[in-house]
């Protein structure tokens, strides 16, 4: 997430806080000591206060104990967990990648409410044992509730909710789809998200009251993740079955490491093509380099005929090439993440099969969403 803080590790998973965070701590923070004020008078101001802010530490720790519960069944199906970050709404796993089988999926989802729940009963078991009275007992009547209502919350049926997960994993064991799982449990999470603004924007019309203002705020939050899940699945649907090679451009940038800087600059420069960055072959037709055109002036115009482009040429690393049979939805990944407009499409021998530009991929989905003529 954008302007997310890190403050370290967590069991070797990088864990975030987003500013937000700290707004909800203090609410929550100021929220808990004024009950236990009101409840227990005899306790001092300050007492009462490091008591709320403990309670709120301890909530948000069970927010990190439901996250890491994906997280760690998640590493166990060989998923790497790329961070775990705290935000205004709870907390949120960043996977690598989705699980490979329905099942696996069902149980990455499940994960969390489970450890939940079971941190309810936990904590419901301490205090029923320990006989615990006054503030320690409602204070761990609070953990217990919290936890509760974030496993019960978190079932909800409907993404980006783990509910809309596990639904989304039923579906695609029942249809053999996970697009359509994934379609169908964000239908339901829009659903779930109009139906949490009604309850908020109703009786703010009807009585003036803003007492369900949150439900508007999850209610948004439904939404805007629910139609985002759904679009990111149409786009994996169109690009399955597709490969890097099915994208590159055709005419690439190529030229031999072989040519002059003066047969370089009559036949791809002067003649008039658009390109700006040319990659380099050898006389195998592998990759080895990449040559723009602001490299020439490095050279005199009087040593163009006799100075190959091998000489001027910058070298390629192997991380900034992807194989020509790799799938395009993880070529398309691997651009969002690097930041990257194009790529060379390298076959499996190192042969230059040409480059591959986002915007490429974009047009190959847009020819695959119009209708086929009649």
């Amino acid at each position: 997430m954008n302007g997310t803080i890190g403050v370290g590790n967590l069991f070797g998973i990088p864990f975030y806080i987003h500013p937000s965070w700290f707004l909800v701590l203090g609410l929550v923070t100021w929220s808990y000591s004024s009950g236990l004020a009101a409840q227990f008078p005899q306790l001092s101001a300050g007492l009462t206060l490091l008591l709320g802010l403990m309670t709120a530490l301890m909530l948000f720790a069970s927010v990190v104990a439901h996250e890491l519960g994906h997280s760690f069944v998640a590493i166990r199906q060989g998923i790497d967990v790329k961070s775990i970050t705290l935000f205004i709404f709870g907390g949120l796993a960043s996977l690598e990648k989705e699980s490979k089988t329905p099942g696996g999926a069902f149980w990455v989802a499940i994960a969390g409410p489970i450890v939940s729940l079971l941190l309810c009963g936990i904590v419901t078991v301490i205090g029923v044992t320990t006989g615990a009275s006054g503030p320690l007992a409602a204070i761990l009547g609070v953990l217990a509730s919290v936890n509760l209502a974030l496993a019960l919350f978190n079932l909800i049926p409907g993404l980006p909710l783990d509910g809309g997960n596990i639904l989304k994993a039923i579906v695609w064991k029942i249809t053999g789809n996970p697009y359509k799982g994934v379609t169908f449990a964000s239908r339901v999470g829009q659903i779930f998200g109009w139906l949490a603004i009604l309850s908020g924007i109703l009786p703010l019309l009807l009585f003036g009251s803003f007492g369900n203002f949150w439900n508007l705020l999850v209610g948004f939050f439904l939404l805007q993740n629910a139609g985002n899940a759904a679009q990111f699945a149409r786009v994996q649907e169109k690009l399955t079955g597709l490969t890097a090679e099915d994208a590159v451009t055709h005419d690439s940038p190529i030229v031999s490491a072989n040519l002059s800087l003066r047969e370089f600059a009559d036949e791809r420069v002067i003649s008039g093509q658009n390109w700006h960055r040319f990659l380099v072959t050898d006389d195998h037709g592998q990759l080895v380099g990449a040559m723009s055109v602001d490299n020439l002036r490095t050279i005199p115009t009087a040593l163009w005929s006799e100075t190959p482009i091998k000489e001027v040429m910058r070298p390629l690393t192997e991380s900034t090439t992807v194989q020509s049979d790799q799938p395009l939805l993880e070529v398309m990944q691997l651009l969002e993440q690097q930041k990257l407009s194009v790529l060379p499409v390298i076959r499996e021998n190192g042969v230059l099969v040409g480059i591959l530009e986002k915007a490429a991929i974009i047009q190959l989905l847009q020819s695959r969403t119009q209708p086929n003529p009649a």
